[in-house]
């Protein structure tokens, strides 16, 4: 995320003219270079969907032994429509970019929290983002190891004892595949169109979808019915508009510049704006949330059933899942949405520094218009990022809630949520932020002539 002066053009614009999805990848395909970066990314999406068919070759264990235990974890669940049903198949990418995006994260965090790793990757240029590339290749080397071990030893349930050769083969092909991801991912950021990473979490979502509107066709007429999907739908479409509506909107501060005189020419005094976000997480504060309320089941799940600590942890994950079909479960609903808002504020607080923002203004002899520099621009700063994060906040709190309204609509049909909440959250995020890098490669080419 930066922090800009000026504000580009708007979504969907090249030139003067207003284009529509449609134009702009038709003008898009007319060009050589993006038509070849475009059949990258669509011959990487195949890539992907094969690798989602390829089993991890385990002795004695098939993937039709993971319906009931999918049917029992929400996280597993989860982890299953983001990787297009890769869990579900046992295949060899059923880690999916989870570590990767867990390890991103951290690195993050630890970075703005450690102001020597700051420095260096503020000033440091290229040579201190290849060494932030390198950490966080090494973290997710080490969780992808962790966390295959670490889930299929909680599968041992479903499945049964589990010999050290099948740990073993696991956590070998589990941990390929999900840095093969990875390699997919920075190839197609670096010959393609878009962030590599963001369009394969799309994938994953995408490819799920065919398998839910096949489960809600076979299940018409016995555990749905036509007004059921019709508010499947109306959920679906608002959703989607809001989650555009959000992603897009923008708090603009006017900047005015002060006037420079240069020999008998005056330069300046021209009007900016300070965009400022409404959605300026994306969600990154989600993800945070849903490892943290799924914890509890996951280290349950490893410890054997029918002991006091799996008694335990299981009673509090209970607490923690948000679920609006039993009162635990909205004890975690109001759990689950207030760690929403407080990673959003938290990211956002870490994202805009408001006194380095303050005083590059006033070094650049800047200033927000009716507001002096110095402290009374840092107030104010501050006071609109902090109402922008609150309404940003509630929106993902709302839009991350709706996937836990289908199980009360349509009790007999687990995992509709993938049609609303995060998953859509991410989708339409991702969509959108690929069309935006379009249009502008289309500008850039339109004024270079």
């Amino acid at each position: 995320m930066s922090l800009g002066g000026a504000v580009a053009p708007g979504p969907n614009m090249v030139g003067k003219k207003q284009l529509s999805i449609a134009d702009t990848f038709r003008l898009a395909w007319a060009d050589p270079d993006l038509r070849q970066r475009l059949t990258f990314v669509l011959a990487c999406f195949a890539a992907y969907a094969l690798l989602v068919h390829i089993t991890t070759p385990i002795p004695g264990v098939s993937p039709s032994d993971m319906a009931n235990l999918l049917q029992n974890n929400q996280f597993l669940q989860m982890l299953n429509q983001f990787g297009g049903g890769a869990f579900r198949r046992l295949s060899i990418i059923s880690l999916g970019l989870g570590p990767y995006i867990t390890a991103s994260i951290i690195l993050q965090v630890l970075t703005y929290a450690n102001p020597v790793w700051k420095q260096e990757l503020q000033e440091g240029g290229e040579y201190a983002r290849k060494q932030q590339n390198r950490r966080t290749r090494a973290l997710t080397l080490v969780l992808c190891v962790g966390q295959s071990l670490g889930f299929f030893h909680a599968m041992t349930s479903a499945l049964g004892p589990q010999s050290p050769l099948n740990y073993a083969l696991v956590s070998v092909f589990w941990t390929a595949g999900s840095m093969l991801l990875l390699w997919m991912g920075e190839q197609i950021t670096e010959k393609g169109i878009g962030n590599g990473v963001s369009l394969l979490i799309f994938m994953g979502i995408v490819i799920s979808i065919p398998n839910l509107v096949n489960i809600i066709y076979t299940n018409f007429g016995v555990a749905i019915n036509w007004w059921q999907i019709l508010f499947i739908l109306a959920v679906f479409g608002a959703t989607t508009y809001f989650v555009v509506l959000f992603t897009q909107a923008q708090r603009r501060i006017p900047i005015q510049h002060m006037r420079r005189n240069y020999g008998t020419k005056q330069l300046g005094g021209q009007t900016s704006y300070l965009p400022i976000s409404v959605n300026m997480a994306g969600v990154i504060p989600i993800i945070f949330a849903v490892a943290l309320i799924y914890m509890p089941s996951q280290v349950a799940g490893a410890i054997p059933a029918g002991t006091p600590l799996h008694d335990t942890f299981q009673s509090v994950a209970l607490f923690l899942s948000p679920n609006f079909t039993r009162w635990e479960g909205l004890v975690g609903a109001l759990v689950y949405t207030l760690m929403i808002f407080g990673f959003t504020f938290v990211w956002n607080a870490m994202t805009y520094n408001v006194e380095d923002i303050a005083n590059n203004l006033k070094r650049a002899g800047s200033y927000i218009p009716g507001i002096r520099p110095g402290k009374q621009t840092r107030d104010f700063l501050n006071g609109v990022i902090t109402r922008v994060t609150f309404v940003g906040a509630l929106f993902l709190a709302a839009a991350a809630l709706t996937q836990y309204i289908f199980p009360v609509l349509v009790p007999g049909i687990p995992n509709l949520g993938l049609l609303a909440g995060t998953s859509l959250l991410i989708m339409v995020s991702v969509a959108l932020e690929t069309m935006r890098q379009i249009e502008a490669n289309l500008l850039v080419k339109q004024y270079g002539g």
